[in-house]
């Protein structure tokens, strides 16, 4: 079985064609084309799942804080607000929140984390998949076969589109990853194939135009509080999709339209630190004292 990966919709319609889940069918397709078995191949992603995990509760030690000092121990104050049971839209919601926020305060820590699609989206997945888990039980297999889902999602944004700030901007960046969660979060709850790239559509349909405007060019403001947006997102979009509400722009068209919003977007808001929020008084300033 060969999957090009240059169609979501292909997927899910060779998935339905085979009576299978898009997990189901990436598993098979990567153990094939990787030369290993299916248990193999996902005793690999399990290793990636248990890294996240890690990150996760690292990024909630007191303490913690970046390199630069910009950012660290928002994740821990989000976290215990939490616990006060102050939570606007509900418990679950903030973990998802303080979860992103953690993972990707430890990458700014210099801390081991995986790339989902890239460092400075690498809060989303982790905060979707664990919360998903802790709240509603999935076991690590079930959340493992969730992020093949979210991997095919991945491959094919990254073959016809791109998943690089520099490139598209942020939306092509947390834009991603919060897309590769909601499909991910479809598949958990079994909700078919159909569910999870609808979920990808109205994902982007909401993120086209996000820069990427990193101040002092450091992938942590505003980086780290846009994968707490980005799971946000990702909820949204899985909760929408899963009730059965359809994108009318199908998947494939919505990620060729965030490529071409990419293409036009000017190259000051493309990861240069030349734009948005980077040049703005205060981060003039903060770059000003971080690099002299």
């Amino acid at each position: 079985m060969q999957i090009k990966y240059n169609s979501l919709s292909a997927v899910a319609d060779l998935a339905i064609e085979n009576n299978m889940s898009i997990s189901e069918l990436v598993i098979k397709e990567q153990a094939e084309s990787m030369g290993l078995s299916e248990a193999e191949i996902k005793a690999k992603m399990l290793e990636r799942y248990n890294i996240m995990k890690r990150a996760k509760e690292e990024g909630l030690k007191e303490g913690l804080v970046s390199v630069s000092g910009l950012t660290g121990g928002d994740a821990l104050k989000l976290y215990k607000y939490r616990e006060k049971g102050v939570n606007i839209c509900g418990g679950i919601f903030t973990k998802g929140l303080s979860y992103a926020l953690a993972v990707n305060e430890y990458n700014a820590a210099m801390g081991k984390i995986v790339a989902t699609p890239t460092a400075g989206s690498c809060g989303i997945l982790p905060a979707a998949m664990i919360t998903m888990q802790e709240e509603h039980g999935f076991s690590d297999e079930e959340i493992v076969e969730a992020m093949f889902t979210a991997s095919a999602v991945g491959m094919v944004v990254a073959t016809i589109a791109n998943v690089s700030g520099a490139e598209g901007g942020c939306q092509a960046e947390c834009g991603s990853a919060s897309a590769m969660s909601a499909a991910a979060i479809c598949e958990l709850f079994k909700a078919g194939p159909k569910a999870c790239i609808n979920a990808v559509a109205i994902t982007f349909k909401n993120v086209l135009g996000l820069v990427c405007d990193p101040v002092a060019g450091l992938v942590e403001v505003p980086c780290v509080k846009r994968n707490a947006s980005g799971v946000a997102t990702a909820f949204m979009a899985a909760q929408l999709a899963m009730s059965g509400i359809e994108s009318k722009i199908p998947v494939d068209e919505t990620i060729l339209t965030m490529k071409r919003v990419g293409d036009t977007m000017s190259t000051s808001l493309k990861e240069t630190a030349e734009g948005g929020l980077a040049v703005t008084p205060c981060g003039c300033a903060i770059s000003k004292r971080i690099l002299g």
